[in-house]
């Protein structure tokens, strides 16, 4: 687990210098190994920074082939690699060093790109520059749990984990993309595939790229596929999910160094703890949040005789911290998990390298309740899943009836089982609360921003290039596949990345294998999502380890109390500070976010979400273009906890 940095640019003659300058900008990701790690020649160079966590010694990069032609970089790991090792031992290659990146190298140069990309499982995002062919190549992995940005404009290519690490690159200019403001007020987060700076994009999960001369192809190698089984028991399905499930679990806890689990009350981390039993674990609460995350899961911890540490969250530190918080995240993100996630990393650094997690499952196996889950009538829940069996065409006309229908109790329940998802899915923009949106409809994101920054763009038409590729799948499968490619890749994965290792902490995320992935894929909808519970079979399979209570329990994700926090009079004024500043009316209607924020405040409205996103934009806004030098001066650094291990001579 690190950071990796490359650029190409034949007219920065100083590449040693530069590269080293831009990997200091991404410090924090791999605190083991300093200045040494780059290469350089005339046209390339590659930098990184590693967080040791397999083969402590002599696992440095870059890593070189026997004759020195093909260098390569890489952040994450590989869970097969050991397999694959004696495969190229067995064609004749000769390794120097045990680590897994080694193997990516002498795997490009036996089956090239695409035949060692069929062959891995892992999280990755790695760079290779091969001096025969003079070409630079890369990959990300299948599902984007390994962050990876690109900027090409010009003769200048930009490429690594960060993208404040692009900062020093002599000819990147660092502009606002004016149209991301609104993509993150209807969702929380940025959904396109350009980031706020402009001319830089996400490199898009499941692909490879090679850049030669100037010229840049992108290539895809792994997608979700819906091929499902109908023919197969849901008692033999049961079995396979736990088989993967185990499997997976166990490939992940490769390691030379500890690893714990993060554990909520909810099934899917409890599940992977269970199965893992490490022996520390933990979790993270609010001093007034409104449920309890660790009495349960400290329950579970001591059912398993697992070592529990928690820590609680008071409003103060969040306020105080989330400015640093928001600049890992390279791009704003209002997700208020991010502020528990941050404490949560806080709190595993001081005993752990790595960590596993329950990312993913609520995707694979669908566990969101806004797949169609908006009813508890019994007889209502029923009639909506028979009408979901009936053939597509029939069920979809029902579902345009129901739309122009006045409303009545169960209608959302019924029309959300026949209606065509690409007509009205809206992803996790309107699911954290049934009773209370994320964030902005299109038509109110417009009335609060500035003319510049308005745009036709919502939530669903975003989408739609997206539901165009899967089509043919059952609806609730197009459902899972929107939110595997939006909500998980630039939301989910991305928090999870850069908040951990802004603690020099590697994360991983069991349910997101390739295996695991396909299986799920393959089990029909009616097994994970009915009238019974979201997640139903995956629930079952979980059981096997878990007392029923934990295999039960409703999702809750990480409750956070911001509305609590928003009505208190400390951090209403902290916030409307934030909103009478000068620049804020270059892009919002000043006023009317103020409207808003006071009626919050007042109870007048439950605004909070809405709030919240505006507060979130206008705090990573000032650090990246309002007080830029100082952002860097303040936050990039090692975590006191991290530093003192490196001090200590400790680190590992």
């Amino acid at each position: 687990m690190c950071g990796i940095i490359a650029f190409s640019d034949r007219e920065v003659l100083d590449k040693d210098i530069t590269i080293q300058a831009m990997m200091k900008m991404i410090q924090h990701r791999g605190p083991n190994q300093e200045g040494s790690g780059y290469y350089a020649n005339e046209q390339v160079a590659l930098g990184f920074r590693r967080l040791s966590v397999i083969d402590l010694k002599s696992g440095k990069q870059p890593i070189f082939n026997a004759d020195g032609s093909v260098v390569i970089t890489f952040n994450g790991e590989i869970y097969n690699f050991k397999a694959l090792r004696s495969q190229l031992v067995d064609a004749g290659y000769q390794f120097k060093t045990k680590v897994d990146t080694e193997v990516l190298l002498h795997g490009y140069e036996e089956w090239g790109m695409d035949g060692l990309l069929k062959r891995v499982r892992g999280m990755f995002a790695f760079l290779i520059w091969d001096d025969n062919t003079k070409t630079l190549l890369g990959a990300r992995d299948f599902f984007g749990i390994k962050p990876l940005y690109y900027y090409h404009e010009g003769s200048t290519f930009i490429v690594g984990s960060e993208i404040k690490a692009f900062f020093k690159e002599p000819h990147f200019k660092r502009e606002l993309n004016e149209a991301a403001v609104k993509p993150f007020l209807m969702n929380q987060y940025n959904d396109l595939k350009e980031t706020f700076f402009k001319g830089v994009y996400r490199f898009p999960a499941g692909h490879w790229f090679e850049l030669k001369g100037n010229d840049f192809q992108v290539h895809r190698y792994w997608d979700a596929q819906y091929q499902v089984n109908y023919e197969r028991s849901e008692a033999e399905t049961e079995e396979l999910i736990d088989r993967a499930v185990q499997e997976s679990v166990e490939l992940h806890t490769v390691s030379d160094v500890p690893v714990g689990t993060f554990l909520s009350e909810g099934v899917d981390s409890s599940y992977v703890t269970s199965l893992l039993k490490p022996q520390e674990v933990f979790s993270v609460n609010f001093d007034n949040g409104p449920f309890d995350e660790v009495g349960p899961a400290q329950a579970l911890a001591d059912h398993e005789g697992l070592h529990f540490n928690k820590a609680t969250v008071h409003a103060d530190e969040a306020f105080r911290d989330f400015a640093e918080m928001q600049y890992h995240l390279d791009e704003p993100d209002a997700n208020p998990s991010v502020i528990p996630l941050w404490y949560l990393c806080r709190l595993a650094r001081k005993k752990v390298t790595v960590v596993l997690s329950g990312e993913g499952a609520d995707e694979l196996f669908a566990g969101y309740l806004n797949y169609g889950d908006h009813s508890s009538n019994p007889a209502i829940r029923a009639l909506a899943e028979d009408l979901g069996k009936l053939p597509k065409w029939l069920r979809h006309g029902i579902g345009h009836v129901l739309a122009k229908m006045p409303n009545f109790p169960g209608r959302v329940q019924l029309y959300t089982h026949t209606a065509d998802p690409a007509e009205y899915y809206t992803g996790q923009a309107f699911a954290y609360d049934m009773a209370q949106p994320t964030a902005f409809s299109s038509q109110q994101a417009n009335s609060v921003l500035q003319p510049s920054y308005r745009n036709d763009l919502t939530v669903n038409g975003i989408y739609q290039e997206d539901f165009a590729k899967v089509k043919d799948a059952e609806d609730i499968k197009q459902m899972q596949y929107i939110d595997l490619h939006h909500f998980m890749l630039n939301d989910i994965l991305q928090k999870a990345d850069k908040i951990s290792m802004a603690h020099s902490l590697e994360l991983r995320v069991p349910y997101l294998d390739r295996e695991v992935a396909e299986l799920a894929n393959s089990i029909p909808s009616k097994l994970l999502f009915n009238r019974h519970n979201t997640k139903d079979i995956f629930r079952k399979a979980a059981r096997r380890h878990l007392p029923d209570e934990w295999a039960k329990r409703p999702k809750l994700g990480f409750p956070v109390p911001i509305k609590v926090w928003l009505r208190q009079e400390p951090y209403y004024k902290q916030v409307r500070a934030l909103f009478q500043e000068d620049w804020v009316a270059d892009i919002f209607d000043q006023q009317r976010i103020l409207g808003l924020l006071d009626a919050n405040y007042a109870g007048r409205i439950d605004g909070r979400r809405q709030v919240w996103n505006i507060y979130t934009f206008l705090t990573w806004y000032k650090l990246y273009f309002v007080e830029f030098d100082q952002t860097v001066a303040k936050y990039e650094h090692l975590q006191p906890d991290v530093q003192n291990f490196v001090d200590e001579g400790r680190l590992n």
